[in-house]
């Protein structure tokens, strides 16, 4: 997870301007966002079952592998794992490795996945989640962890275990549209607060800026994208945030009118905040494809408690939340593509 919400400090304050330069320009020029379906009673849509306990466990089958960090065993390792789990349950599965430099000028080595249901389809849709953990708990309450990697419990292994499950039960009952499921890597590496250096945008998202410009097949195009990230937080919290509404509005109405039609107004808050530097943002500005943000967002406008900590642990995820999102994205997907 990037650092979104810079207004937290002031030496980002700069960032944060030309971050919303950058949405004012580039926004006369976006795809317009699919219209919402006023007349879907999103309440009556059938989706597939989502089991809470099976999200849990591919967490912890995630985190078994250890950091998830670059140059890493636990990164080579549990992208086999990951490609593997989605072959079980995709048509294609394509892993898309690349080279980038980090914030302090190292070349690392990172893996996009991409796994496909319904591939001859030409409409589709395209939901993902970054796989990494972070190399530094520069959050962290302990000075002494600020260089340590995370876990990273919430902050990626949640979203994609959310995607995983997605991808299971939505294989054994199919929407009429094609579904891509992206697991972006290299996307937490971003500069640390600890740096000596002028805060640079441009060294978070590695996997999505990259894939944004060599997509997995040539031209692809999607109707939407929606993005998970801190999914699996006990005391959920998702809000409006500025990248979404400005480049996907439309799809951000249907997915909230999707979560209170669940009863989940609460969770799903109907509340316009900032810009939060994501792996959406560059899928919107390079690929044109209007995407979403689903983001922990709590009140104090930080994230939840233990993000960039040591302590982004499994105790830090609960599976109730990721079923909560995983039945609202569906019911998102299903009301307009079900069978």
């Amino acid at each position: 997870m990037t650092i979104k919400h810079v207004t937290r400090r002031g030496a980002m304050a700069a960032s944060l301007l030309l971050l919303t330069a950058m949405l004012t320009v580039s926004c006369t020029h976006k795809k317009k966002s699919p219209a919402v379906q006023q007349g879907v009673d999103y309440s009556a849509v059938a989706t597939p079952a989502f089991s809470a306990d099976s999200a849990y466990r591919y967490v912890e089958e995630q985190l078994a592998f250890g950091f998830r960090t670059p140059g890493s065993k636990g990164q080579k390792e549990c992208a086999a794992y990951l490609q593997n789990k989605m072959r079980q349950w995709c048509d294609t599965v394509i892993a898309q490795p690349f080279s980038t430099v980090l914030w302090n000028g190292q070349t690392v080595r990172g893996e996009n996945i991409i796994a496909s249901l319904n591939p001859e389809k030409g409409d589709r849709i395209m939901l993902c989640a970054h796989w990494d953990s972070r190399l530094w708990a520069d959050h962290d309450p302990d000075s002494a962890n600020w260089r340590k990697p995370i876990m990273g419990a919430n902050d990626g292994a949640s979203g994609v275990a959310t995607l995983m499950e997605m991808a299971r039960v939505m294989s054994e009952k199919r929407p009429s549209v094609g579904v891509d499921f992206i697991f972006f890597d290299v996307e937490d590496q971003g500069m640390p607060e600890w740096a000596d250096q002028d805060y640079q945008d441009n060294t978070w998202c590695k996997g999505s800026q990259y894939w944004a410009q060599n997509p997995h097949r040539p031209y692809y195009r999607a109707i939407y994208g929606i993005l998970l990230d801190m999914v699996g937080t006990k005391q959920p919290r998702f809000t409006k945030e500025e990248i979404s509404r400005r480049y996907a509005p439309g799809v951000m109405d249907k997915v909230w009118r999707a979560a209170a039609a669940l009863g989940h107004s609460s969770i799903f808050v109907d509340q316009n905040t900032d810009a939060i530097l994501d792996d959406h943002l560059y899928v919107n500005q390079i690929a044109n494809i209007p995407t979403i943000d689903i983001v922990q967002n709590d009140v104090d406008c930080s994230f939840f408690p233990l993000w960039h900590t040591v302590g982004d642990n499994l105790e830090a995820v609960d599976g109730k939340t990721m079923k909560t999102v995983a039945d609202v994205v569906m019911k998102t997907i299903y009301g307009d593509y079900g069978n």
